[in-house]
C-alpha cells in the first residue's frame, strides 16, 4: 500500500527547447477529481513523495507518472517552504479535494530537467488531463502553488550550469551547428554574445567533436556540424 509524506514533495521543471524558444512542461490537473473546472490550472509535475522513496526516486516517478518521461535526467537545486505556499483558493480547494491532511504545511524539493522535445513524446496521466510545451517567456502568472517562482529559480540553475557542464547540449540534437550552440546559450542567458569570442570560448572546452559533414537543405552556406565528445 502506497503511504505519501504529507510534509514533502517533489516538483519537476523540465526544459525543451524549440522555435528558438525555452519550454517548459507543464500538466492541467484533473478537475473531476473535485468536480470543480475552476481548478484547471496549470502546474509543474509533482507530488508527495512515498515515506518508503529517495527524493531522486519520487521525482522520476512523479514524472513517469505524470507526463509518462522516463530516463530523464533530473538535477537537484532547491528547497521550498514559504508558509503561504498556498494563496490561492483554487490550490486550497484543490488540496481540500485530493490531500487527506489539506492543512498540512507542504515542503517541495525541485528538480530541473533537459530534455531534446523530437525525442520524448509526453502524455498526460493520474491525475494530469493535459500536458503541454510552453514558451518559457510567455508563461501565465495564474500557475498552481508557487510554480512561478520554482520556475523562475530553476532557469537560474541552468543559466548558472551553461558554463560549467555539458548538460546543456541535451537540448539541442545529437548533431548540431555552432550557431545552433550559440543560440541556445543567448536564448537562456537573456544575452547576446560575440560570435567569434563565443566559438573560442566553446571550443576551448574541448567537449565539441567536428564532423566531417555539413548542413542540408539550408538557403545559406551549410555550416559544420558538430556532436558532443563521449
Amino acid at each position: 500500500m502506497r503511504v505519501l509524506n504529507p510534509n514533502i514533495s517533489v516538483d519537476c521543471v523540465v526544459f525543451g527547447y524549440a522555435e528558438s524558444e525555452l519550454k517548459v512542461l507543464l500538466i492541467q490537473r484533473d478537475a473531476s477529481i473535485a468536480n470543480d473546472r475552476s481548478l484547471l490550472s496549470w502546474s509543474l509535475p509533482g507530488d508527495l513523495i512515498q515515506d518508503d522513496e529517495g527524493l531522486d526516486d519520487a521525482a522520476h516517478r512523479v514524472l513517469q507518472e505524470l507526463t509518462t518521461l522516463d530516463n530523464v535526467y533530473l538535477k537537484q537545486f532547491g528547497a521550498f517552504g514559504d508558509p503561504a505556499r498556498v494563496k490561492k483558493p483554487s490550490d486550497k480547494i484543490w488540496l481540500q479535494k485530493t490531500r487527506d491532511y489539506p492543512e498540512a504545511r507542504v515542503i517541495t524539493v525541485a528538480y530541473f530537467a533537459l530534455v531534446n522535445i523530437m525525442q520524448f513524446e509526453p502524455h498526460p496521466s493520474n491525475f494530469a488531463v493535459d500536458v503541454q510545451w510552453l514558451s518559457f517567456k510567455d508563461l501565465s502568472h495564474d500557475l498552481a502553488f508557487d510554480h512561478e517562482e520554482i520556475i523562475q529559480k530553476g532557469i537560474e540553475a541552468l543559466r548558472r550550469e551553461i558554463d560549467v557542464s555539458p548538460i546543456v547540449y541535451n537540448l539541442l540534437p545529437p548533431k548540431f551547428t555552432l550557431s545552433q550552440v550559440q543560440e541556445l546559450y543567448e536564448v537562456i542567458s537573456g544575452e547576446n554574445y560575440d560570435k567569434r569570442n563565443f566559438r573560442k570560448k566553446i571550443l576551448a572546452k574541448d567537449i565539441l567533436k567536428p564532423l566531417d559533414e555539413w548542413q542540408k537543405g539550408v538557403s545559406h552556406k551549410p555550416a559544420q556540424l558538430f556532436e558532443l565528445s563521449e
